[in-house]
């Protein structure tokens, strides 16, 4: 039987995860505060979905090395912390 995952606890661990790491990814945590911000005033729901594709709007309209990186390494987080759909 397949166990069932609760969104609302994903995205939560998301953020944990993220917050707890410190110093080590004050960076990836301030593009993701932004992101979660920037979907709330778009008033859109806050999924993994919604944080992977303003991520990667991000990416598409950054012409800044250092903010690429960040933003890359946060994605790369978030997929990797991230439940995959079944449809």
């Amino acid at each position: 039987m397949q166990q069932e995952i609760n969104p609302i606890s994903a995205e939560a661990d998301l953020i944990h995860h993220f917050r707890s790491e410190g110093d080590k990814l004050t960076a990836e945590t301030a593009v993701l505060d932004s992101v979660i911000r920037d979907i709330v005033i778009d008033g859109k729901k806050v999924t993994s979905k919604a944080i992977l594709l303003y991520l990667i709007a991000e990416l598409e309209s950054t012409t800044d090395v250092v903010k690429l990186d960040v933003l890359r390494n946060a994605l790369e987080i978030v997929v990797g912390r991230t439940p995959d759909d079944d449809a």
